[in-house]
């Protein structure tokens, strides 16, 4: 349409232009037909500004936007048994944007009887399993992916974990603390009395995993992931077993008081109190959103003095969790507690050191001096 309007116009003035050239050179010829010739260059002069007004009143020349087609990559997903590689089933119209999660779902939705939480894939058969937030692209290297099937079993949230493993030794410590009958002598139970380490004890070890239970419900932010039901069972089996052990022995009528008597149950209580509060606030620090995520930073200490152990190590909690179970063992002198305070700290400085290498390639800046659980030491 503008091509078109422009040739018009090119032409207009070309006839302008020729007719001014004539009119100079038979000016005579002119002054007999004026009136016609006039009348002519009227005409023209209204054409020329006409087509002019039009194509002003046209606007810019708007060209014509490519029509984008959005190409969606989709792939297909073949499932093969990680045992006998035998094809379980095809998970076809994945695209890129698709997650593992995702793909478990659509799987679930062809073989009923898999649930998403007990369904392993791996790109290779005894290689690890992917993570649920993993996208399809980053794991294809074509349109046609083969995934390895593992059954994970009965699976519990993580959650329900935590809460079974920390309601059983509080529950269980209160039974053998009231000496319930069938447990000890009735008879020696009513002749002796509890030594006041006894009920300092039980108070202190309520303390410590109320705090934990609280700690799962309203402050940690724990994973939505799932877990096998055998892990659980390991994890009640460790805490429910040691704490029976532990407060048998405590709750004995026969039990013996510390060496160093009251001073050395009153000092050891003192640090377990504040090796607990310690290990509350740096779990709320650790709470915190700047803390959690793939953009995390490294938790800096505040105005709270007990935060200040971030200065000297990377998991402080595990600090005040160890220095809570040392005091315990000062304070009651007795060996199921010192073994279990043992296990613990061999068991949490493998987790320190974990966690301190990851933070090391995170936070190298602010993680050269520090260590991971016990200062200057590990």
């Amino acid at each position: 349409m503008c091509l078109l309007l422009t040739r018009q116009l090119l032409l207009v003035v070309c006839r302008m232009f020729k007719r001014h050239k004539s009119l100079a050179s038979e000016r005579r010829r002119e002054l007999i037909s004026r009136g016609a010739t006039q009348s002519i260059l009227k005409d023209d002069m209204k054409n020329f500004h006409f087509l002019s007004q039009f194509i002003l009143s046209a606007g810019p020349l708007k060209s014509t936007s490519a029509v984008k087609h959005s190409k969606t990559t989709h792939f297909e997903i073949e499932i093969l048994d990680a045992q006998t590689k035998k094809q379980i089933c095809i998970v076809d119209k994945v695209t890129q944007k698709s997650t593992i999660h995702d793909v478990k779902q659509k799987f679930h939705k062809a073989c009923p009887q898999w649930y998403p939480s007990r369904v392993g894939l791996q790109l290779e058969r005894g290689g690890p399993f992917l993570k649920d937030n993993l996208t399809i692209q980053s794991v294809a290297a074509s349109s046609i992916v083969t995934l390895y099937f593992t059954d994970l079993g009965q699976q519990v949230s993580w959650t329900t974990v935590f809460l079974a493993e920390y309601t059983g030794p509080l529950l269980i410590y209160l039974l053998f603390y009231l000496r319930i009958p069938y447990i000890y002598n009735m008879k020696e139970s009513s002749r002796r009395l509890c030594h006041p380490v006894v009920h300092l004890a039980c108070f202190c070890h309520c303390i410590h995993y109320i705090r934990y239970l609280l700690e799962t419900l309203f402050v940690h932010k724990v994973s939505s992931g799932h877990t096998s039901l055998k892990n659980l069972l390991k994890s009640c089996a460790f805490y429910w077993g040691f704490t029976s052990w532990i407060a048998y022995y405590i709750n004995h009528p026969r039990y013996t008081p510390p060496s160093f008597g009251y001073r050395q149950v009153a000092i050891s209580a003192i640090n377990f109190l504040i090796c607990e509060a310690g290990n509350h606030f740096i779990n709320v620090v650790l709470s915190h959103p700047s803390h959690t995520g793939n953009n995390a930073c490294f938790p800096s200490p505040n105005y709270n003095p007990f935060t200040w152990m971030f200065f000297l190590v990377s998991c402080p909690n595990y600090t005040y969790e160890i220095g809570s179970w040392i005091s315990f063992t000062i304070m009651t002198q007795t060996l199921p507690v010192g073994i279990f305070t043992l296990l613990m700290s061999i068991q949490m400085s493998l987790w320190a050191k974990k966690k301190h290498k990851i933070y090391l390639k995170k936070f190298n800046s602010y993680m050269h001096r520090k260590s991971a659980m016990i200062p200057f030491i590990l």
